[in-house]
């Protein structure tokens, strides 16, 4: 996946999407709409083929002997993108789903995700300016430049909303190239031709694609490529075999740790506190009693030690004994809640929904308030952070795994001084990630190191160097006020969250290729509007604000699985359970109250009530419900929970959830059952405090993550729909945290409102 120069991609003296570039000429609007006129437009797919195979667009390719590739531009972190996309392609297509095989794509503004990008935009302009994003023609731009810039991420749930279109009339334009090279063998009208399972039929002749490929690809396309009506096809909607599993079953499958080239060695790595620190000393002496150590590398703010195997590494930098120095603020829990308190209750917040007038709505005798926070939460995914690289003839190759391909290129390249086009990366399977593969600074380090011994190098992060250099899900707290009327109707309700604005920090990490500390020291006070993501509030409210209030933390915080909707619907749907407490009303009634312009989302509400037996929550029962509606998704989740001597026991877990249209069944309900324990996960744990520039947690038993034999039965049932499909990665994980939360009050009596629920971890 080298970045190719004909792409009109810039040399490494320009490091991607920055905010220079996004105010080319000046004005905020104007100056891009003008620089964008002078830009390429036109791109070329830069597919790899072989001899027998033919490239049919940027999304697929066709072998003579019948194979389908289809070239994914999304990391497989597990959440099944490598299965779903080539499905939708594949039934558009008519392809045997038996010859379809996947292949990652390689750096191209052809693969930018431009929903994600419009997503982002708040967060690439500048602050103050948030409101433009709104604007139809600042999204034309931020589309644009996204295609500029090589927008290659995996991230928000985005991969089908931002592809599907794509893949389909890609799989649609094959199929009409296919169908016409059989009509003209046969002296026949294209149309009149059927397409099934790799066969091209017309009466009892038939063709297999393999041997039309040669003479499709001389075929020209009608205008507009004509797409199957919906159900045509006989893949979408079917538990299709999933494309990477086979490998995963039976070892095969290649991760960046499984990389073995010729005369490789191992380096492990050793980092300071968070902050601005620098290695100051180590002991070299130390290291060489170790069997199989080779050679030391050093960076700024960091050592490696190199050897034949990791574990000779990793023991070698315990000998080394290596002394780091930190200069100013270090990391401190109680100076990070006493920072978020005091944005809250002192600094400016910036107002980012308001609906009617909440000025003057409460009173002594109406206002129900209540704080909640939250820690911070770490991604912990089985694997580490890990890459594989060789140096050779001032050119880079670079193996890992990646939601931003063209940030980890540019790492790489900057940390060598070399153009980006030298750097080629092949893009690997992720052992998971929630979004922790959006760091690419192992990039820039595995370069160093390979660089300097000359040699293929695979360096891989020890658990607790990943846990203790993470991008953690921001911590926050947060201050919502109600103003109710006698009959327990809410009339007004203000919503102030405090917390770091971590979007605009993981946007100068990834486009400007700042540091943690540059990041974090440049994005102090700004606002964020994702900082209340999740917080638009889904009842029937008439007046409404929602302010952010930045605060600084100190510890660099970034995309986490659900970003703040994980933080903030467990403030949201906690909080409505409390104000239907205070008005006696059973927390189901008193939200359907609320849900007149809601309706798929009130669907799942009554549809989660009747599946799990709803009594209520009445009278200690223990059952505790919430929903949530999340890029165009929505579900409603009822779980039972108790407290007892060995402590928190959910019982069970219902969902019922409206995603559309549902492409591959089995894959749907393993995302939402994965979010769902993650979700668990979240309420009893995955957090962390810090001292001294670190964080306390530094193994995976401290995080208080439930065992496999703690994980309740969970029961997932879909709505039925023909709404467009959506992204649903993440929507199972909000709204678990406050319907455990609620059953516990409904156990109980007793009302957490921090996260993790039972307080500090570690």
């Amino acid at each position: 996946m080298a970045v190719d120069s004909d792409l009109g991609q810039d040399d490494n003296s320009s490091t991607g999407l920055n905010r220079r570039k996004f105010l080319i000429g000046g004005g905020a609007l104007g100056g891009l709409v003008v620089a964008w006129a002078f830009w390429p437009r036109s791109y070329e797919p830069n597919v790899a083929a072989t001899e027998n195979e033919e490239v049919f667009g940027a999304f697929l390719k066709i072998s003579e002997d019948g194979q389908v590739t289809v070239v994914v531009p999304q990391s497989e972190m597990g959440q099944g993108v490598y299965t779903v996309l080539p499905q939708i392609l594949a039934d558009e297509l008519g392809a045997d789903w038996r010859t379809v095989a996947v292949e990652p794509a390689p750096i191209n503004p052809l693969y930018s995700n431009i929903p994600l990008a419009e997503q982002w935009a708040e967060s690439l302009m500048p602050a103050g300016t948030e409101k433009l994003a709104e604007n139809a023609a600042v999204r034309w731009v931020a589309q644009n430049v996204a295609i500029r810039e090589q927008f290659m991420l995996t991230a928000d749930s985005t991969s089908i909303p931002a592809f599907a279109a794509s893949f389909r009339e890609a799989g649609a334009a094959a199929r009409v190239l296919l169908t016409k090279a059989a009509a003209a063998k046969w002296d026949v009208s294209w149309e009149a031709c059927t397409v099934e399972n790799g066969i091209i039929a017309n009466g009892d002749k038939t063709l297999r694609f393999g041997e039309l490929v040669r003479d499709a690809a001389s075929q020209s396309l009608p205008d507009p490529v004509p797409l199957r009506t919906a159900g045509a096809g006989s893949l979408i909607g079917q538990d299709v075999p999933r494309l990477d599993l086979p490998s995963k079953l039976d070892g095969s499958a290649n991760f960046a740790g499984d990389v073995r080239l010729p005369d490789m060695v191992f380096a492990a790595i050793r980092q300071g506190p968070i902050g601005e620190t620098r290695l100051k000393s180590f002991n070299r002496g130390g290291a060489g009693k170790i069997t199989g150590f080779i050679d030391v590398v050093k960076g700024d703010r960091w050592i490696a030690a190199v050897a034949t195997n990791w574990w000779a590494a990793n023991r070698a930098l315990d000998k080394m004994s290596p002394v780091f120095e930190t200069k100013g603020f270090m990391a401190d829990s109680d100076k990070i809640d006493a920072s978020l308190q005091e944005a809250l209750d002192e600094g400016p917040g910036t107002r980012f929904v308001s609906r009617g007038e909440t000025k003057g709505a409460f009173t002594d005798e109406n206002l129900f308030q209540a704080r909640y926070r939250a820690d911070a939460a770490l991604h912990a995914p089985i694997e580490t952070r890990t890459a594989t690289a060789e140096f050779k003839d001032g050119s880079l190759e670079l193996w890992m795994a990646t939601q931003a391909p063209v940030a980890a290129v540019q790492a790489a390249a900057r940390a060598l001084n070399i153009r980006q086009e030298r750097v080629t990366l092949y893009p690997m399977l992720s052992g998971g990630s929630f979004d922790r593969n959006l760091d690419n600074e192992i990039a820039a380090q595995v370069a160093m190191i390979a660089r300097q011994m000359g040699r293929p190098v695979q360096l891989v992060w020890s658990r607790a160097e990943d846990l203790m250099h993470d991008h953690y899900r921001a911590p926050s707290q947060a201050r919502l006020d109600a103003a109710m009327a006698k009959a327990g109707r809410v009339e007004a309700m203000q919503i102030k969250i405090a917390a770091p604005p971590s979007a605009r920090e993981q946007a100068r990490r990834l486009f400007d290729g700042m540091d943690n500390v540059d990041a974090m020291r440049s994005s102090i006070g700004e606002a964020d509007i994702k900082a209340v993501a999740g917080l638009e509030v889904p009842y029937d409210i008439p007046n409404l604000t929602v302010d952010h209030h930045s605060a600084f933390v100190g510890v660099p915080t970034g995309s986490w699985r659900s970003n703040a909707h994980s933080s903030n619907v467990f403030y949201l749907e906690s909080f409505i359970d409390e104000l239907a407490a205070k008005a006696g009303i059973e927390p189901l009634s008193f939200r359907m109250q609320m849900m007149d312009n809601q309706p798929r989302l009130a669907r799942c509400l009554t549809s989660v009530a009747a599946m799990a037996a709803w009594d209520g929550g009445l009278d200690r029962s223990g059952q505790g419900i919430a929903c949530h509606s999340m890029r165009g998704g929505h579900i409603a989740v009822i779980a039972s929970a108790s407290r007892g001597g060995s402590g928190l026991e959910v019982r069970r877990i219902s969902a019922s959830v409206d995603i559309g249209r549902i492409i591959h069944p089995d894959i749907a309900r393993q995302q939402i059952e994965g979010g769902i324990v993650f979700g668990l996960a979240m309420a009893l744990g995955s957090a962390t405090r810090f001292a001294k520039g670190l964080p306390t947690a530094k193994r995976l038993r401290d995080l208080s993550l439930p065992r496999l034999a703690e994980i309740p039965p969970i029961q997932i049932e879909f709505v039925r729909s023909e709404e467009e499909s959506v992204g649903y990665e993440e929507l199972g994980v909000p709204a678990v945290a406050p319907a455990v939360a609620n059953a516990l009050f409904s156990a109980t009596g007793v009302r957490l409102r921090q996260l993790p629920l039972f307080g500090e971890v570690s």
